[in-house]
């Protein structure tokens, strides 16, 4: 009922460490499905992978692993989304060839995408089909987080079975300002409504390169990941870091949190891979 995992597989900065020395590059996603359960898959924003591609994916990775992957930036980030109903379809159903590896997919709207824009959500959410793969939602504007707009867009999401992605950018915003973070401030900096409009929920936590300034905010989603799974829900969380080199290692630190606090999730596959980890102390 958890997966957790990064952004991305394909990074030379893990050789050495969450890669073994020597590693090549089509290794990558080998070796990453073997330590995490999912990943984000923030390539499909830049391109859509051809057939031959996908099925590669598919093979190089266990039965149990989920790609949650982003529809394409040229259907969501170029004006109304009505105009890319069909693209989207045919992006399912390219996807479709990583079969039980397939996870939701996600649609992240730009900040200019405001709510008087819901008819034409309503109409692009309204044509997904649920059956074929779920469908997760990131807004990024303001007005989507006030009322009445924050809950006739709740209430879509709950009526078509449409999930919602939760971005946690608080670790880089309520933090001490440093040059390690500067960069990921790109990121929006919005209200985190902890709500469930799905079966899944699935979460973007963008993490600071310094462990010890996750460990508030980490101690919140362990609770509230726990509440989830105990209701039945399936919960993806996402890793980001603005140094990417540090993104598994906050996973793995979020991992042994849930643990050593009695929530029930799986182990990671990493830790039995090489060595052990090393454990947390907590108090």
């Amino acid at each position: 009922m958890l997966r957790i995992g990064c952004a991305v597989w394909s990074y030379k900065g893990w050789v050495g460490d969450f890669y073994p020395a020597g590693s090549r590059a089509s290794e990558f996603l080998r070796l990453y499905s073997r330590r995490l359960t999912t990943v984000e898959g923030n390539t499909t924003f830049y391109a859509t992978p051809d057939q031959e591609t996908v099925a590669r994916w598919a093979a190089d990775t266990p039965s149990g692993f989920e790609f949650c992957l982003k529809l394409p930036r040229e259907l969501t980030h170029q004006g109304l989304l009505k105009p890319s109903i069909s693209g989207a379809l045919s992006f399912l159903e390219q996807m479709r060839g990583l079969g039980s590896r397939l996870g939701p997919i996600f649609a992240q709207l730009p900040p200019r995408y405001g709510p008087e824009c819901l008819e034409d959500l309503t109409a692009f959410l309204s044509a997904w089909s649920q059956e074929n793969a779920e469908l997760a939602l990131e807004v990024r504007h303001p007005g989507w987080f006030t009322e009445p707009y924050a809950s006739q867009l709740t209430s879509l999401l709950e009526e078509l079975g449409i999930g919602r992605v939760l971005l946690d950018s608080r670790p880089i915003y309520d933090t001490p300002e440093d040059v390690e973070i500067l960069s990921e401030r790109r990121k929006p900096k919005l209200p985190l409504p902890l709500s469930v409009t799905a079966p899944f929920s699935l979460i973007r936590f963008i993490s600071h390169p310094q462990q010890k300034l996750n460990q508030s905010f980490l101690q919140e989603w362990v609770s509230v990941v726990d509440a989830w799974l105990r209701q039945g829900k399936r919960v993806y969380f996402f890793v980001h870091c603005p140094q990417e080199a540090r993104s598994p290692g906050n996973v793995r630190y979020f991992q042994q949190m849930l643990e050593q606090h009695g929530v029930a999730v799986p182990p990671l596959p990493w830790d039995s891979v090489g060595e052990s980890p090393t454990q947390l102390n907590l108090f």
